[in-house]
């Protein structure tokens, strides 16, 4: 009897554990079933789920796909029920847009204040609530939208219409926003927009189609231009031709083309010219920039025109162009760090100090940059006390980090991601360090780093930089002569250290590998028993992640700057991004076209000084790991890694 209990007694965990993965794997096939919109199913599996952590995802996917005939009352009881939960928050979001679209505005305004996070839907419908009041400055607030270079949202449709009724938007503000879309490439919204002007004054969208797939062959006809709709379909041709070939569009600008247009227009077009040649690195750029005169150009275009400056060490310009920028802009730490190098290199050296000073010691790369022109080394801060036992039991008990975690062991990475980052806002500094800890001792690891991350005072490097898996990667790094702390910089930035992480194009594991890279490095090193499945086992993906990797270092004369770019963008890329002269390191990283690139190697480089600075290997200085990057040879083999890879 008592070994037949204890026998029973023994076996009480595992009947938990299959219990709580069928529940699961019940859980994952829900949320499948509200993405397919079956219904049916759905609630077939939400039986299963009673009393799940996640249980209220499970009401919310049942309510969000009957919301349009769902009483008030049960939307109302939902939000009551779960007050302040993530779940609640997006229900409320589809609840308002719903509203709004059917102009329930009594309803609609008593929810608006509820909700937390901003959303332009909703915002737009908010404008056509206050409209409806007989509010005129609604249609003066549209213009936020306006000029932003995406399609509006639903509830903006019919103010538009009272707007160009009112005079508020005329052909002027109608073409400026066709200049807008049309170069974000938004051929929808684009093809809405002409319906908006008068009779004989617009463009066929099939015209506009056929200029965007041929802009050259447009621009070679396009002699004589009558009316304002010729004139904008030729400058739709330049700004279209010059993403490809700035100098040919520019040659077509020059040809008589500009002639025919007034002093704003000339203006605009060479600004556009001139920031896609700065992202093309042509040496042109900085001529077209002065054709545009005193032309309001935007911060982005500011940059490229800092950045092409910065390339030909024109101090002057650098210091003038930032100058330019918007307060905003000016106060971004890239900003601050070169206005501070081009006062240092004209002399102003006060005035460069104190810019350095201003972003000296910040946990990134211009503020790591700064201190050392300061003369101050990298120096982490002590670490605050661990999160003792209370504090992380106090995190634990919060309703939604118990969902996000009951979210990833179902393997709703998604959902558990968000649900996360809503139950953290707010915090202060020791119960995000708390948090991290949980996050941490659950193996979430790139919440962990992520929320260490958030801390404003109190700074622990070490669940900061977290290297879960380190012997392994370290053991690959050292088998092929790599710096340890920069592998585990570059997986950081990869991957947070997710084994199983995909991405929307394709790469998994560890360090992001493409399946024809992985199947290209694979047959090099001779794995024979290697196929796609086995990408994101963490001992293959760092043996052929790490392998890749020294090819690409060693296929770029070693630069670890050069290798991180290539890495993230292919090497083809990262060699075009070279000068005819040799560049700082730093230049050529802030000169990067691609700003996901860009941001990238910054902050691989900068992780790489922190996990040396914390492993104890010798971090030296982030100028002198950037380095010089090499003059593009005249000569140079164009044959690269990733093209051989494909073949």
């Amino acid at each position: 009897m008592w070994r037949l209990l204890a026998a029973c007694v023994a076996l009480l965990p595992a009947l938990a554990l299959g219990a709580k993965g069928a529940q699961d794997a019940a859980l994952l096939a829900a949320r499948d079933a509200f993405r397919s919109g079956n219904a049916a199913k759905l609630a077939k599996h939400a039986a299963a789920l009673k009393g799940h952590l996640a249980e209220p995802y499970v009401e919310y996917w049942q309510l969000s796909l009957k919301l349009d005939a769902a009483p008030p009352s049960e939307v109302s009881a939902f939000l009551e029920r779960h007050a302040g939960t993530f779940v609640a928050e997006q229900l409320r979001r589809e609840w308002l847009r719903m509203l709004g679209k059917e102009e329930q505005w009594d309803l609609f305004r008593q929810e608006l204040p509820l909700l937390v996070q901003d959303d332009a839907s909703v915002r737009c419908y908010a404008l056509l609530a206050r409209w409806r009041q007989n509010d005129e400055s609604a249609l003066t607030e549209l213009k936020q939208f306006w000029y932003a270079p995406q399609a509006l949202p639903e509830g903006c449709a019919p103010l538009v219409g009272a707007a160009i009724d009112a005079g508020i938007l005329g052909k002027q503000q109608i073409w400026g926003r066709f200049r807008v879309l049309a170069k974000a490439n938004l051929n929808g919204a684009v093809n809405l927009l002409l319906r908006r002007l008068p009779h004989g004054e617009g463009l066929d969208p099939r015209q506009v189609d056929r200029v965007a797939a041929a802009p050259a062959r447009h621009l070679e006809r396009a002699l004589e231009l009558k009316g304002r709709a010729a004139k904008e379909l030729a400058i739709f041709a330049l700004v279209r031709l010059a993403r490809t070939d700035p100098k040919l569009a520019a040659r077509y600008w020059s040809a008589g083309l500009r002639a025919q247009f007034g002093p704003e227009d000339q203006a605009w077009v060479w600004a556009q010219l001139a920031t896609q040649a700065a992202m093309r690195h042509l040496p042109e750029a900085l001529t077209w920039f002065g054709e545009a005169g005193d032309f309001q150009l935007s911060d982005d275009q500011l940059a490229w025109r800092a950045r092409i400056a910065l390339r030909h060490q024109n101090w002057p310009e650098v210091r003038t162009t930032i100058g330019r920028m918007s307060p905003v802009a000016r106060g971004d730490p890239t900003w601050i760090y070169w206005q501070g190098r081009s006062n240092h290199a004209l002399g102003v050296t006060d005035d460069a100090w104190a810019l350095f000073a201003r972003i000296a010691g910040e946990a990134n790369f211009y503020g790591q940059l700064a201190g050392e022109e300061l003369g101050i080394t990298i120096k982490l801060p002590p670490a605050p006390p661990a999160p003792t036992f209370e504090e992380v039991a106090s995190v634990e008990s919060i309703a939604g980090l118990k969902r996000s975690l009951a979210l990833y062991r179902a393997g709703l990475r998604p959902e558990g991601m968000r649900e996360w980052n809503w139950s953290i806002r707010g915090m202060d500094d020791r119960s995000l360090l708390a948090a991290a800890e949980l996050a941490r001792r659950n193996e979430v690891w790139d919440r962990a780093i992520n929320t260490a991350d958030r801390t404003v005072a109190l700074h622990d490097f070490s669940a900061r930089y977290l290297a879960p898996y380190r012997e392994i990667l370290a053991g690959e790094a050292r088998s092929r002569s790599l710096e340890v702390p920069w592998v585990l910089g570059l997986v950081r930035q990869e991957s947070r250290f997710i084994a199983n992480a995909k991405s929307s194009a394709g790469a998994s594991g560890l360090m992001q590998l493409m399946p024809a890279t992985a199947r290209w490095i694979a047959a090099k090193l001779g794995l024979k028993d290697y196929s796609w499945r086995r990408v994101t086992d963490i001992d293959v993906n760092a043996k052929l992640g790490t392998a890749y990797l020294k090819r690409v270092l060693d296929d770029l004369d070693g630069h670890p700057v050069l290798a991180a770019a290539a890495y993230n963008a292919g090497p083809g890329r990262a060699r075009r991004w070279r000068d005819a002269r040799p560049l700082e390191g730093a230049i050529y990283a802030e000169s990067i076209p691609f700003p996901e690139t860009r941001d990238y190697v910054k902050k691989v480089m900068t992780n790489t000084l922190y996990y040396a600075a914390l492993t104890g290997a010798s971090a030296g200085t982030l100028k002198d790991r950037l380095g010089t990057v090499a003059a593009r040879s005249s000569a140079e083999h164009v044959a690269t890694v990733d093209e051989e890879a494909q073949q």
